[in-house]
């Protein structure tokens, strides 16, 4: 069978444009495994991120750390499941580190 890119799944479609190419190849390798229930949340977990980042931009602290809880939650679910998350974690590391 053929790989699915964005051109035949609806999924990597909607999502080509608004994620970076490094997740956009991580979402792309799990919808070729048929798991694109956890590509769905490696897009859940790369928008929470991207909220985190606007709340510390905002000054908003307190929504920032909850925020980035349930992002933390989310990975460690991802990769119990074997997902290669280490972008995600590098974002992740990066994002906390702004917090204060």
């Amino acid at each position: 069978m053929a790989n699915k890119n964005s051109r035949n799944n609806d999924f990597l479609y909607e999502n080509r444009d608004t994620s970076s190419p490094k997740i956009y190849a991580v979402m792309m390798k799990l919808v070729n495994e048929d798991r694109e229930d956890l590509a769905k949340e490696v897009k859940k977990v790369d928008y929470l991120l991207q909220y985190t980042s606007t709340c510390i931009k905002d000054k908003d602290f307190r929504q920032a750390r909850d925020t980035i809880k349930i992002a933390d939650e989310h990975i460690q679910k991802l990769k119990e499941e074997g997902v290669d998350v280490e972008y995600l974690i590098y974002l992740y590391d990066g994002i906390k580190k702004k917090i204060k």
